[in-house]
C-alpha cells in the first residue's frame, strides 16, 4: 500500500468482548495470528491469550469506541506484557472522545464508520426523518465538546 492507515504488525489483538468476533474473522481473513486479553475478574495464570514473543507489533481491534477505555486498557496490559501496540480499528466511532483519548496515548485510530457518517446515510437515504437526524447531529456536538 502507497499510504497505509497502519503501522506493519504481527499480531491482531481483539478487545473483549464486542472486539473478539471482529478481530477472529480479520486474523482469519489476512492470517495473522490473534491474541487476547482474559477479561477482568477471571482468574488465569496468563493475563494473554495466545503465543507471542516480546517486543511484537500488535493490531488492537474493537467493534465500537466511545471513550476509549477498553481499547487502552487492552493496549496497556500488551505494553505491560512487552508488546507494542501503534493502532486500534474500530467498525463504529460514536465521536465521543475515543479518537482524542487514543492518540492522546499514541495510538493512531483507524474508523471504519462514523455515528455522523451512519446518520448521513440514513437521512439521505430516507431511513429517518430530518428531526431525528438533527436530534443525533446534536448529541454528536454536545459530546464533542462543540
Amino acid at each position: 500500500m502507497r499510504h497505509p492507515q497502519v503501522q506493519p504488525f504481527t499480531l491482531v489483538a481483539g478487545v473483549p468482548f464486542g472486539g473478539l468476533h471482529v478481530a477472529t474473522a480479520f486474523s482469519l481473513h489476512v492470517k495473522t495470528p490473534m491474541i487476547y486479553i482474559h477479561p477482568p475478574g477471571t482468574v488465569k495464570e496468563d493475563l494473554i491469550e495466545g503465543n507471542y514473543v516480546r517486543g511484537q507489533s500488535c493490531l488492537i481491534i474493537d467493534d465500537l469506541i466511545t471513550g476509549g477505555s477498553s481499547i487502552l486498557e487492552t493496549a496497556a496490559v500488551l505494553r505491560d506484557e512487552g508488546l507494542v501496540s501503534h493502532d486500534a480499528v474500530t467498525l463504529i466511532d460514536r465521536q465521543e472522545g475515543g479518537s482524542a483519548a487514543l492518540k492522546a496515548m499514541g495510538i493512531n485510530l483507524v474508523s471504519i464508520l462514523t455515528l455522523d457518517q451512519i446518520a448521513n446515510y440514513l437521512r439521505y437515504s430516507g431511513r429517518i426523518e430530518v428531526s431525528d437526524y438533527e436530534r443525533i447531529r446534536k448529541y454528536i456536538q454536545s459530546r464533542q465538546g462543540g
